[in-house]
Order: C-alpha cells, then sequence, then structure tokens
C-alpha cells in the first residue's frame, strides 16, 4: 500500500508541470493542481487495473506469429507474460497437437493468485491472436457480461463433435461452441476451473468444454460464453459474421461482428482461419496510420564491414523476352560480390548461351558462381530445390530468388529488403501498366489464387506499406531460419504454390513490400520461341521492355528539342532505334530470306506492278505488319508532329513498310522517284564505313545528299511534289534500310 501512496505522489508531480504551463496564465493556478489530482488519480488507477489484470500467454518458439501478438499487445500496453518459451512443445503434433501443456503451464503460474477475489486473469493464445484494445477496455467488456469466467465462442463444435446437442442453444447467427483460445476471468474461478490434473498431449479445447458441460460447475464458477463477439472474435467460420472497416484517411483498421455490431478486443484465427487473420493482420493494432508504421519497425541496420552472405538463385524455368536485359538487371545489384553465391538454373535451351557467357564474364567476381542448363535434364522443383541446398551448403544467411520474368530496375533492391528483417519478404513486382503482379492477397477454398479487398490498391500503389499475404513467386528473400521448412515438394501444386504452402504451414509470413519501385515482370503469355529474334515481337505485350531495348536513349529529347537537325530542306534526321533493333529486324529478315528480285513484277502488290522496284521485303511477309504500324505511331507520328507543324494524322496510314537491300552484285542504287506518301521515312539499319561503303540519299531538286547516315537514325520528308530523290550507289558490302510511305 506504501509502494502504492508513494506512486500516486509521483504522478501527480510529474503532472504538474504541463498543466501549470498550459493554465497559470489564465491566474488558474489552483484548478492547476485540482486538474494535476485528477490526472494522477486516473495514472494511478490504471497502474492499479494493470497490477490487478494478469496476462498470459503460451510460446515455445518467437514465431512470426508470436511477434505480432506481442507487437499488438505492447500497441495497446498491455502488459503480457508469455509462459513456456524457449521449451520444447509437448503438446503433441500437427496430426494431434493436443493443448494440456498449456493448461498445466498456466495452472503453475497462477497459482499465487488463486486467493485473489479482484485479481482478473486473461489468457489467450499467442501465435494466432491479435490484440485490438487496451486493458482497460477489455476489463469493462469483460465486466458488462457479469460473468466470473467468460470463454470465447466458435461456429463449430470441435474436437468432439458429438457433443453438440449438449449445448446451450443460442440466437440466430451468435457462436454457440466453446474455444479454448482466448477466456478471461477472476482469478479463484480461472484457478478452480484448472485444478483437475491433465496430461500435456490431452486437448484443452475439451478439457474446458466438459466442464462448460457440466451445469452444475458452469453455475459455480459464473462460466459463461461469449456468443455475440463483444469481447473475443473467433474467426474460423465466420467469414460472413465480420467486416474490416478501414479509415480512408489512416488506413487504420477496425474489425466489426456486423450480426451484433460489435468490435471485438482480442482476434483469434482458430482453425483453417489463418489467412484471414493474416490478412485482417495487415490493418489491425495501428499497423497504419497515415502511414506505414510497421516498415518502420525492428529495421535492421546493415553493417558495411559484415554484410550478410546471400545465395543469389537465379531460375529460369521458361522462355522469357528481353533475357539481355533481365541478366543486365541481375549484374546492377548493388551488394558486394564476394558475399553472393550465384547459382543460375535454366530449362530452357534459348537462354542456354547468355547464361554461360554471363557466367565467364561475370563469374570471378562471386564468392562461388555455378550454372545448371536444359542439357543437365532437371526440372523447376529440382533446380529450386538445388538451389536451397547450396545455400545451406554454403552456410548463406539468406537465399535470394529471381526467376527470369523478374527485372530489376533499381539495383538497391537486396539491400532494402534485407533492412526490413524479416524471414521471408518480396519487393512488389508487376507486368507493366497491369494487375498482374508476383503475389496473391488472397486464396480460393482449393488454394489457387482470389482477389483480396486491397489487391488493387497494392498493385497500383494507391496504398503504401508491407503487407502479409498467402502466396508470393518470381522474386523474394528468405533468412536461414526458415531453410529447414522451405520446401517445393507438393503432390496438386507447382513449385511456387508448395514453396508458399510450406511457409504457411509453418507459421512464416510472407511480406510482400511495394514501399519503393524496384522493378516489373516482363510478359511471357504467348512468346514465340520459334521465330527468329522473339523479343522483337513483344511490342504489344511488353511494351516498356520493348522500348527500352528498341528505342533509342536519345528518342524523348527530341521531342522537346528546339533545333531538330536538316541536312537537307525539310529533311529531318533524328535518332529513332536502337542497334539491337537494326540488327534484330535484319536478322529476321535474312532468316526468311525472300527478297525480291527488283523487277517491276511484284505479286505482293495490288496491280502486280512495282515502278520503282527495290530488292525488299515486306513486313507483312514476317508478320510484323501490325506491329510496325504501332510503331508508327507510338514513336514516328511525335517527331513528325515535332517538325511538320499543323499536320496531324492519327493513327498514320502506311500501306508499304519494308526492309531494302543494296549490293553491288544485286541492286547497288535505286533511280530518281517519287514516293507514294505524305512523307516518308527512312531509317539505316547498319554502319557505314563497316558494313558497306558508298550510298546515301541525294535530293534532286536541292541538289542536296545525306551520306554519312548513322545506324539507328532516320531521315524524315515530304513523299511528293517537292523532295524528287534517288539512292546512291553502294560500292562495297550490304546496305539496309528501313522505308515507310506513310499516309498514301
Amino acid at each position: 500500500m506504501q509502494k502504492q501512496q508513494q506512486r500516486t505522489l509521483l504522478l501527480r508531480l510529474a503532472a504538474l508541470p504541463l498543466l501549470f504551463l498550459l493554465l497559470a496564465s489564465q491566474g488558474a493556478h489552483a484548478d492547476a493542481v485540482a486538474a494535476a489530482d485528477a490526472a494522477a488519480d486516473v495514472a494511478a488507477a490504471e497502474s492499479n487495473l494493470n497490477d490487478k489484470v494478469k496476462v498470459f500467454t503460451v510460446a515455445t518458439e518467437p514465431t512470426d506469429g508470436y511477434a505480432r501478438y506481442v507487437r499488438s499487445a505492447r500497441i495497446y500496453d498491455v502488459q503480457v507474460t508469455t509462459l513456456g518459451l524457449g521449451e520444447q512443445w509437448k503438446g503433441g503434433d500437427m496430426q494431434n497437437p493436443g493443448g494440456g501443456f498449456k493448461i498445466n503451464l498456466l495452472r503453475k503460474a497462477i497459482e499465487p493468485l488463486k486467493d485473489e477475489q479482484d485479481t482478473i486473469v486473461l489468457f489467450t493464445d499467442s501465435y494466432d491472436v491479435i490484440i485490438t484494445a487496451t486493458i482497460e477496455e477489455i476489463v469493462e467488456l469483460f465486466k458488462k457480461s457479469k460473468a466470473k469466467l467468460l470463454f470465447s465462442a466458435e461456429k463449430y463444435c470441435w474436437p468432439d463433435s458429438s457433443l453438440t446437442d449438449a449445448y446451450p442453444e443460442v440466437e440466430g447467427n451468435a457462436s454457440r461452441f466453446l474455444n479454448s483460445g482466448a477466456f478471461i476471468g477472476y482469478a479463484p474461478q480461472v484457478f478452480a476451473l484448472l485444478k483437475e490434473d491433465i496430461k500435456d498431449t490431452d486437448d484443452d479445447q475439451l478439457y474446458y468444454t466438459k466442464v462448460f458441460l457440466d451445469e452444475a460447475r458452469r453455475a459455480k464458477l459464473g462460466m459463461k460464453l461469449d456468443t455475440q463477439s463483444r469481447l473475443f472474435q473467433n474467426l474460423h467460420g465466420a467469414k460472413n459474421d465480420v467486416k474490416l472497416k478501414v479509415d480512408i484517411e489512416t488506413n487504420q483498421g477496425t474489425l466489426q461482428n456486423v450480426n451484433f455490431l460489435t468490435t471485438p478486443a482480442i482476434v483469434h484465427g482458430n482453425g483453417l482461419s489463418k489467412i484471414e487473420l493474416n490478412a485482417y493482420g495487415n490493418y489491425l493494432a495501428k499497423t497504419f496510420n497515415g502511414f506505414c508504421t510497421i516498415c518502420q519497425e525492428y529495421l535492421l541496420e546493415l553493417d558495411e564491414k559484415d554484410l550478410p552472405v546471400i545465395s543469389l538463385s537465379v531460375i529460369v524455368p521458361m522462355a522469357v523476352p528481353f533475357f539481355d536485359q533481365f541478366l543486365e538487371g541481375i549484374e546492377k545489384i548493388n551488394y558486394p560480390k564476394q558475399n553472393l553465391h550465384l547459382l543460375i538454373y535454366s530449362s530452357v535451351e534459348l537462354h542456354d548461351a547468355d547464361i554461360k557467357s554471363f557466367v565467364n564474364k561475370h563469374g570471378e567476381k562471386y564468392a562461388s558462381a555455378k550454372y545448371t542448363l536444359s542439357t543437365d535434364k532437371l526440372d523447376e522443383r529440382q533446380g529450386r530445390q538445388l538451389a536451397l541446398e547450396q545455400a545451406k551448403l554454403r552456410k548463406s544467411d539468406y537465399i535470394f530468388f529471381i526467376d527470369g520474368d523478374a527485372h530489376i530496375d533499381d539495383g538497391e533492391v537486396l539491400r532494402e529488403l534485407l533492412k526490413l528483417n524479416k524471414q521471408f519478404v518480396a519487393p512488389l513486382f508487376a507486368k507493366y501498366h497491369e494487375l498482374w503482379s508476383n503475389f496473391w492477397g488472397a486464396l480460393s477454398e482449393g488454394g489457387f489464387y482470389a482477389r483480396s479487398h486491397d489487391y488493387v490498391d497494392i498493385v497500383k500503389r494507391d496504398l503504401i506499406g508491407m503487407f502479409n499475404v498467402p502466396h508470393v513467386t518470381s522474386i523474394y528473400l528468405v533468412k536461414s531460419s526458415a531453410f529447414d521448412v522451405l520446401s517445393f515438394q507438393h503432390s496438386e501444386y507447382d513449385p511456387d504454390m508448395a514453396m508458399c504452402a510450406s511457409l504457411r504451414n509453418a507459421g512464416i509470413f510472407m511480406f510482400i513490400s511495394n514501399q519503393r519501385y524496384f522493378g516489373h515482370l516482363v510478359n511471357a503469355d504467348s512468346f514465340d520461341t520459334k521465330v527468329t529474334r522473339p523479343d522483337f515481337y513483344t511490342l504489344f505485350s511488353n511494351r516498356y521492355d520493348w522500348t527500352e531495348k528498341y528505342i533509342h536513349p536519345n528518342y524523348s529529347a527530341q521531342l522537346n528539342a528546339t533545333v531538330i537537325e536538316q541536312p537537307c530542306p525539310d529533311v529531318y534526321w533524328m535518332a529513332i532505334v536502337t542497334d539491337a533493333f537494326c540488327d534484330d529486324l535484319v536478322a529476321i529478315m535474312e532468316a526468311h530470306g525472300t527478297w525480291s528480285d527488283g523487277s517491276n513484277n511484284d505479286n505482293r502488290l495490288e496491280g502486280g506492278y512495282e515502278a520503282v522496284p527495290t530488292r525488299d521485303i515486306h513486313m507483312k511477309q514476317v508478320g510484323l505488319e501490325v506491329l510496325y504500324l504501332k510503331f508508327l505511331e507510338l514513336f514516328v507520328r511525335p517527331l513528325q508532329e515535332r517538325v511538320f507543324t499543323g499536320y496531324y494524322h492519327n493513327p498514320p496510314r502506311a500501306l508499304m513498310n519494308f526492309m531494302v537491300r543494296y549490293r553491288p552484285d544485286e541492286q547497288p542504287s535505286l533511280r530518281p522517284h517519287h514516293d507514294a506518301s505524305t512523307y516518308t521515312i527512312n531509317i539505316a539499319m547498319n554502319q557505314k564505313g563497316i558494313d558497306y561503303e558508298g550510298g546515301g540519299c541525294r535530293f534532286l531538286r536541292y541538289n542536296c545528299s545525306v551520306t554519312e547516315t548513322k545506324k539507328g537514325w532516320m531521315l524524315m520528308h515530304p513523299g511528293r511534289l517537292t523532295h524528287y530523290h534517288e539512292g546512291l550507289l553502294v560500292t562495297k558490302g550490304t546496305r539496309y534500310i528501313m522505308i515507310s510511305f506513310i499516309d498514301p
């Protein structure tokens, strides 16, 4: 009692200075003292309440679920005593989890309290429980129940369904059956409840059920069930009973029981509702407060002198477009290569040569570098398992899986994931301007994809944070503490689904973070590896990567440039495409090989006659006509509008899009002519002085020639009337140009 009086006095003294500052200027010194006394009395009452309420949980291992539980208790200033931490679980196994161990631990812990009539004992599970209220609110809800001992209630009679009819009837949508995951009561009643012997491996819920169904004992203990979920909410079987409400300003969430309009203080993901709890838990216990609060908690500070050792595991189980750019992303990862063990697995012959070249070029920089190719005949499960076994062998601190469809655009990705300090964490990667991403927000009953309420907001980054999700693929970082439970084996699931199921079953949370943009997924759907240079064909499915690879890096600057180069009057010279564009398109044409004979007879044209023939192949012939028209719309038209002001035609029309080949022994030049176009573009596809000599274009009206053409640069000029022109003689090698007659 003396200690309590001293504490009250100290609280009063601590409260005085601030209140004096607020009130003294108004001459309210006496009021300030009274207010300080009142504040101290409240603080003393709260402190006294904490002394009179003992909260217990059981956890033998500090799992992700336990960390979440402890955090929620801390947020609401609930002081919890954890029983069994560090001990061997004695409650059975996954098939028969038991729970008598929890009863025996709790009985021993509260025995000193058994005669304290005013002491309240709250017990909850921890791995699948979230606290969402203060101890004062919890106690108030308990006292309103008029019970001496209040248990949470659920929808199912478990573990012995034969006892269903023995339970009292309840109203409508109320929960009828006892659940052992959370209960609260006065210490003498709780101790009396626990007095019977029970084996560690016996079932705790069955133990409590039998007590409750004994009417005499139930009455003696003042034992009730929270059937309307006023204090406790069990989620299994209650999906339609609850609704998550998220504040649009702060993104803080509350879980409401819609049947009874209650806001339960303790939420329990019992039974098969763990995934639902994880989804709700992304918003409960103040994980957001206008920003992501958990994103700033328990971060890892990287010591540059002692960085973790990482197994960098690149998995290529299918052919993917833009694999050269993918490998560039791997190389740009900003992390000491001597701390990275590189393993590349591929089952795709198309990519074998690129992988060997990459390892031969960069492998010496890594702590180790290995690869397995399509010739090794390993399937995807074996490839991923090999990567995991290598990580264990190397005693790596983490394994960083990156699939071939995940393009890294920001080399800081690995460091930033490490800082988040999770057993499993992934960056958000999505297909460019699409909703397809590397995570699922929910699962169907069969364990496959289902869309969560927040999926679109997360993918579009309208909601920024870190989210516990049931499925992740393509790119993720796993800590060594999870290596032993990680498995890619499953009779029904693919390797990714199998891995996620193994982590969920082990209680390891999979976090997805969209706090920063690190990269994107390429679209491998309908990627045709049978064509020559298949990347070139993917403009519609992978516009971003296609643009990165094939459009000249100076293209955008020209749209705002004050001066565009004119080597001849109204002949504009602009950078348009990269060397890769030129090389790939030339390779496509040469592989097709159907060059015209250069005569006037041309059955590709309506009427079958060409007035000014060339040796050429039309884009239609190689299946690229539609793609090339899109290229004209997206990239040529904006430059045309920039230089020929006032002319607007969208989309541009072009009936003639073709590559011309000039050789001294075939067709070395082209006679003077007008083009059947409003304007023409002429793109140089190879390099003068290296691939050929001579060549160029002469505009006769102006007696002006362009001879020093640049690979990937485009000449744009009017087609009719003013720009009569000819193709100059190629004296050596082979010259390729790409021509379009636009808006004929």
